[in-house]
Order: structure tokens, then C-alpha cells, then sequence
């Protein structure tokens, strides 16, 4: 089977859905790859290592896709701006395309897939399973996209983040209050410390105050009266009444924070807001929030998508793709994301496309023209 990777044309994005390393992989598992001109010279991946690695240079977009079986990408398929349309058209029916997808979000795209007879495998749908760790993607994104979050965040703060003893005198830390402990939230957490920040951590799921412990953080406790993470792992959406709750809890933390890093997602729905404008209105001038959430909704009810904002004095970064702003080596995790997968459901350089299998099927979102995700395909209906 031929593997084809095509450049990323969704507006701010750098990564490359395969760097040389995974090529040759690839290639050693029986499968030929094809990829666009210049796809991942944004990534720092020239097309020269591309070819040493074995892999065939295509220069047009089009004649990739009429010659391949397998599409490889990291964003959804969006309108292509050089040709007035859909990358699925583009793509043609007959073909898996495995990517981020977000159906949950975007459930138009999986219809239309559907429709062109493209099958979908989504990397954003892959299940949190012990077995399926080295496929997730949402964990190496999210690891890349917290460390990049401190670092930016630290970019526009008039502070710096250790405790300094000199001889002008003494310099308070930084105080930092990250929003989620998830994997962004504890690589945040983990790069603020290594900055010399004092952290302070809120999660609605008491479980994963044991992580922020050992990674030198605070826990911000958030009383509960059930379990607030779904099957999968991910936080549950909460009822308002808990909202209203945590809201009023966090208030002083937050305030007295010179960092507000959000990174609360619930799948499928809007982010929910955790920074209020009345709180944004009483931090100290000079702090910075970062919303990690501004892609879908944000946490921050002053945060802009792709803008960088002053509200009553105060930084707002709306930041949607972290990772695109590190590509090397967030092309590198996602590739391995990837040929982990595709290794995985593979025999004698053929993908299987097993939708008994739990990985495979977990992560199906289309198959021969058929929505079989099963939470999309209750979107469509209603």
C-alpha cells in the first residue's frame, strides 16, 4: 500500500504528519511513501531527508492523492485554498485518511467524508487505554502544547519566574495557577517549576491530586460529590451549579496569580469558562492569562481566537495551536503516534481496518461510506 502525506495548508500550521525517522520505518514495514514537495520544511524536515529516508518527492498535491491508499495529516480536512475545494474532493473516495479529525466539533466534515466514500480514522479519537498509549496523539500534543504555553506565557509577564537573592535585594517567584491537570496541565506544571515558579493546580477530578504533588505543585482542593471523569479519562462536563462553585473557590488564586494558564476541555462541547471578566478585572496589572481552550470556546471569557489581548491591564494570549509553534518535535511525537498505529493494524504492508478491533474501531469515525462513530453519528441525527 502507498502512504501519502500531503503539506498542511490550515492557516498557522507547521507540523508534518511523518518526519524522515518514520519514512524509513515504514518503508522497512512493506509500505511505499509518498510525499508533497516542501511538506515538512516548515518543521524543519527538508525534502532531501525525505528521500535518503526512501520516500518519493511529488511536487503536485493531486497527482499525490490519485496515487496513494493511505492519507496521512495532522489537521482536519478544511477548503484548499489553491484549488476552491474540499480536501476530501481533493482526496477522492477509496482512500483512509488518518488525522485529527474532532467529529465531535466539526460533524459536518464527517458527513461529507461519508458521502465521498473516504474513509476516516481519527487521531483525536484514538481510546485512553493502557495498550494504546503510544498511539495517542491528544497526549503528545498536549505534552508539547503545556511546556510551549509556560514559555510564551513567560514571554509577556514583567516578572521573572525564580526566587533571586541578590545583592540589590530579594525577588519574589513568579506565582503560577494552571486550570486542569491533565497531560497539558502537568507539563505546564512541570516547566513552571523548572523555571522556579510557585504553582498552584485546579482539576475537578480529586484523583489526579497526587500527580501535582509529586511534580512539586499545590492543589487547589475543589470539593465533589462524585466522580468527575468519564470511562475514557476525560473530565466530565459539570453542572453549573458546581460552576458557580469552583468559580468562587478559585477567585482569590487566581487573582493573586502573575500566570493564569486554562486548559479545561470537555469533548465534543464548548470549553467551559473558568476566568470570569470580574476576575480578569481583579488580577494584578501586568499578569498574563494563556487559554489552551481558545480553539474550542476558551476558558477565558475575555480570550480571542489567534489574538493576543490587553484587558484591564492584563495579557490575554488565544494562542489555538501551541504545537505548530514547536513543529520538530511535535512532528516527531505525532509520526510516532502514527507508525505506532499503523504497525499496530498492519500485516505485510497492509492496514487492516478491523472495526471489531477495540483500538481501531474506538477510533473509526467513517467506513465504506458509513458514520460508525457512534457519538457522531447522534450529532447528524439530531
Amino acid at each position: 500500500m502507498v502512504i501519502g502525506v500531503p503539506k498542511e495548508i490550515m492557516l498557522g500550521e507547521n507540523r508534518v504528519a511523518l518526519v524522515p525517522e518514520v519514512v524509513s520505518k515504514l518503508i522497512k514495514k512493506g509500505f511505499e511513501i509518498y510525499i508533497e514537495e516542501s511538506a515538512g520544511i516548515k518543521a524543519g524536515f527538508p525534502d532531501e531527508k525525505y528521500q535518503l529516508a526512501g520516500a518519493k518527492i511529488i511536487k503536485n498535491v493531486e497527482e499525490l492523492y490519485n496515487n496513494v491508499d493511505i492519507v496521512l495529516k495532522v489537521q482536519r480536512p478544511i477548503e484548499h485554498p489553491n484549488f476552491n475545494r474540499h480536501e476530501l474532493e481533493l482526496i477522492g473516495g477509496g482512500k483512509l485518511l488518518i488525522s485529527f479529525f474532532y467529529s465531535l466539533h466539526y460533524p459536518e466534515v464527517a458527513r461529507k467524508a461519508a458521502e465521498l466514500g473516504i474513509d476516516v480514522i481519527s487521531m483525536d479519537a484514538i481510546p485512553r487505554t493502557t495498550i494504546a498509549q503510544r498511539m495517542d496523539a491528544l497526549s503528545s500534543q498536549a505534552t508539547i502544547a503545556g511546556y510551549k504555553s509556560v514559555i510564551l506565557a513567560a514571554n509577556y509577564l514583567h516578572k521573572i519566574f525564580p526566587l533571586m537573592m541578590t545583592a540589590a535585594g530579594t525577588i519574589s517567584p513568579a506565582k503560577v495557577v494552571i486550570m486542569g491537570a491533565g497531560v497539558a496541565g502537568l507539563s505546564a506544571l512541570g516547566t513552571a517549576k523548572r523555571l522556579g515558579a510557585v504553582v498552584e493546580v485546579s482539576d475537578v477530578r480529586p484523583q489526579v491530586k497526587e500527580e501535582v504533588l509529586s511534580l512539586g505543585g499545590k492543589f487547589i482542593e475543589v470539593p465533589t460529590d462524585d466522580s468527575m471523569q468519564d470511562e475514557n479519562g476525560y473530565a466530565k462536563e459539570q453542572s453549573e451549579e458546581f460552576l458557580r462553585k469552583q468559580k468562587e473557590l478559585i477567585f482569590k488564586h487566581v487573582t493573586e496569580a502573575d500566570i493564569v494558564i486554562t486548559t479545561a476541555l470537555i469533548p465534543g462541547k464548548r470549553a467551559p469558562i473558568l476566568v470570569t471578566e470580574e476576575m480578569v478585572k481583579n488580577m494584578k496589572p501586568g499578569s498574563v492569562i494563556l487559554d489552551m481552550s481558545v480553539e474550542f470556546g476558551g476558558n477565558c471569557e475575555l480570550s480571542e481566537k489567534g489574538k493576543i489581548v490587553k484587558k484591564y491591564d492584563v495579557t490575554i494570549i488565544g494562542e489555538p495551536n501551541l504545537p505548530s509553534l514547536v513543529p520538530y518535535h511535535a512532528s516527531e511525537m505525532y509520526a510516532r503516534n502514527l507508525f505506532n498505529l499503523i504497525d499496530y493494524a498492519s500485516k505485510d504492508g497492509k492496514f487492516l481496518h478491523d472495526l471489531t478491533d477495540e483500538i481501531i474501531g474506538g477510533a473509526t469515525i467513517v467506513k465504506s461510506g458509513e458514520i460508525v462513530h457512534e457519538r457522531t453519528k447522534l450529532l447528524i441525527k439530531n
